[in-house]
C-alpha cells in the first residue's frame, strides 16, 4: 500500500492529469493542452504522463468524454426528471443553467471554441446539440405538445441558452432568479406555481426576500 501511494505521488494520477488539461483548456484553449506544460503545471515529469495516457490524443479524448458526460448527460437527465407540470419540468432543466455541478458553461464555451479548429470536435458538438434538443423535445411531448410544437419550443429553449453561453453573458444570482419565472412562461406557456419556484430556489440556496 505504501509503495502504491508513493508511486501515485511521483506519477500523479489520471484524474490529476485530466484536471490539469481541463484547467488549461478553459484558461488558454486547446493549443495549451500539451504534455510538457501540463507536467510543469503539476510539477511532475513528462514521462509520468504515459502511465495514464497513451498520447495527447487520448487525453483530449478523455476531455471530450468528460464534457459529454457532464453537460449532455446531465441535461438529458434533468429533462427526464419527475415533474408535476411542464413549468416544473423546465425548472428542472434550469437547474443546469444555475448549477455548475450539473452543467459547466465555461467548459461548454471552451469546447465550442475548440470546435472552430477541429472538424472532429465540431461533429461532437453538433451531435450533442441534437441529443440535447431531442431530449427537450421529448419533455415537451410528455406534457402534451405535438412533435412540431415540441421541436420549436425545444430549439427556442436550448438555442437561447447556447447564445447566452457563446456571448459569455453574466448576471448576478438575484437578477437571474428574478427573470426565471418569465423565462419559464415564455418557453412553456405556463406560469410556474409559487411552490414550484420555492422548490427551485431552495435547491440553489436562494432566498427571494
Amino acid at each position: 500500500m505504501e509503495q502504491a501511494i508513493s508511486e501515485s505521488g511521483w506519477r500523479g494520477s489520471q484524474e490529476g492529469w485530466l484536471e490539469a488539461a481541463y484547467d488549461s483548456l478553459l484558461d488558454s484553449g486547446v493549443d495549451s493542452v500539451k504534455i510538457l506544460p501540463l507536467a510543469k503545471r503539476l510539477n511532475l515529469s513528462r514521462t509520468s504522463f504515459y502511465w495514464f495516457f497513451k498520447d495527447r490524443e487520448e487525453l483530449l479524448g478523455a476531455l471530450v468524454a468528460r464534457w459529454r458526460e457532464k453537460n449532455t448527460g446531465n441535461l438529458v437527465k434533468q429533462s427526464e426528471a419527475y415533474a408535476e407540470s411542464l413549468a416544473e419540468a423546465m425548472l428542472n432543466v434550469f437547474d443546469c443553467w444555475v448549477s455548475r455541478q450539473l452543467f459547466d458553461s465555461q467548459f461548454e464555451f471552451a469546447v465550442r471554441s475548440w470546435a472552430l479548429q477541429s472538424s472532429d470536435i465540431l461533429a461532437e458538438v453538433q451531435a450533442a446539440d441534437q441529443t440535447r434538443m431531442e431530449a427537450l423535445g421529448r419533455m415537451f411531448m410528455r406534457f402534451g405538445h405535438d412533435e412540431s410544437s415540441a421541436d420549436v419550443r425545444a430549439r427556442t429553449t436550448y438555442l437561447v441558452q447556447i447564445g447566452y453561453i457563446s456571448m459569455q453573458s453574466s448576471e448576478d444570482l438575484a437578477l437571474r432568479m428574478k427573470r426565471i419565472p418569465e423565462y419559464i412562461a415564455i418557453y412553456t406557456g405556463q406560469i410556474p406555481q409559487q411552490r414550484e419556484l420555492d422548490r427551485f430556489f431552495a435547491r440553489h440556496g436562494y432566498n427571494p426576500e
